[in-house]
């Protein structure tokens, strides 16, 4: 076994995605990870795409060379440690423990993790079993820290019944959730699904800080394009009042918070009185047409914040989102505003990405 001061050095770093996402996340992760020699290995509807580096790198190496938080349609990403191919049936706690304790490390935290398909799926209910198990040998073998935070996090990645990948991440650098995808419960009040996107988007964009001091009960809100009003539901249920803006009909549940006021109006024409705190849009419209107005209206004052919707293309994703962020940007930089945009593709989000702009 390694000394614990001796870190075993990462032979590449994983990155799990929407199935079918496979080539989009490979792009992404190629053109990010160019400062590293590798290669870039997936399959397509695997649900992972792995950079195999050509020699194996110090962790803090791998973090200077690539920021996995930029990447946009990687749900979930670590460094991989190893790969341990032909599982025993019978033991796999000892093989998948010998090879934790070589790594030198400690962690903070295990999670327990499959590719989000079918097959992965199969996988989920052995590991509700096995993963108990592996805690407490961690745990007793002094590998689990869960009292010191700071420290990586162990990440499991079962694929099939034989193969297992073993890695670390920081909890900056990579999704709280395993698999990156929060266990979010539909309320029964909510007037669509849709709702579930702007939940997720709040929990994934936003800090803990962030959420509590912009998302305070009682500021206004306005929310492009809301019909049925699932996202107006959503900010409602936080205090905020929101004016609805469509000239579809809102769902009773919705008008029903007492929160939400709606006009009948075209959402790229519409403009309020007086600024507001949020603005949020998931209207059905052109990415090209979206991404510029949601910088109008940063640049013009009407809203601090705006989390909103870009519905993307079959074909050259990456592309596309390249293509908005440098619209905002054409808006924002030269009115000298400085600006903070995060996009990222949701576990709730099908043929989009979900972005937040807001000025620094």
């Amino acid at each position: 076994m390694l000394p614990v001061n001796q870190p075993h050095p990462a032979l590449g770093v994983l990155v799990q995605c929407r199935p079918g996402f496979e080539a989009d996340a490979a792009q992404e992760l190629q053109a990010e990870g160019r400062r590293l020699t590798g290669r870039i290995e997936t399959r397509n509807n695997s649900g992972f795409v792995y950079l195999a580096l050509d020699t194996p790198a110090p962790h803090d190496e791998i973090r200077r060379r690539l920021d996995i938080a930029r990447l946009i349609f990687a749900r979930q990403a670590f460094q991989v440690l190893a790969i341990i191919d032909d599982l025993p049936e019978r033991d796999r706690l000892t093989p998948l423990k010998e090879a934790i304790e070589s790594f030198g490390e400690r962690f903070s935290e295990l999670l327990l993790e499959t590719p989000d398909t079918n097959d992965g799926k199969e996988q989920s209910g052995f590991l509700k079993r096995f993963g108990p198990l592996l805690q407490n040998a961690l745990n007793e073998a002094g590998l689990l820290r869960p009292d010191t935070p700071h420290l990586p996090r162990l990440h499991l990645f079962l694929v099939g019944n034989r193969q297992a990948w073993l890695g670390l991440s920081m909890p900056s650098e990579s999704s709280p959730w395993p698999m990156g995808i929060p266990r979010l419960r539909m309320p029964k009040e909510a007037p669509s699904r849709s709702t579930l996107k702007l939940a997720e988007a709040i929990l994934t964009l936003l800090t803990p800080d962030e959420q509590k001091t912009t998302l305070r009960a009682g500021l206004q809100a306005v929310d492009l394009g809301a019909s049925p009003g699932g996202w107006s539901w959503q900010l409602a249920s936080r205090g905020l009042r929101v004016t609805a803006i469509d000239n579809g009909p809102l769902a009773p549940s919705a008008l029903a918070t007492g929160l939400i006021t709606h006009q009948r109006a075209d959402g790229f024409t519409w403009r309020p009185k007086k600024p507001v705190e949020w603005m949020v849009c998931d209207m059905v419209e052109q990415p090209s047409r979206i991404a510029p107005l949601m910088a109008e209206w940063i640049a013009s004052g009407r809203c601090r914040h705006t989390i909103f919707n870009l519905k993307l293309p079959m074909k050259r994703r990456q592309e596309e989102v390249e293509r908005c962020r440098a619209l905002i940007d054409q808006r924002l930089r030269p009115a000298g505003i400085k600006y903070t945009l995060r996009i990222k593709h949701l576990y709730h989000d099908r043929e989009e990405v979900t972005c937040y702009l807001t000025r620094r």
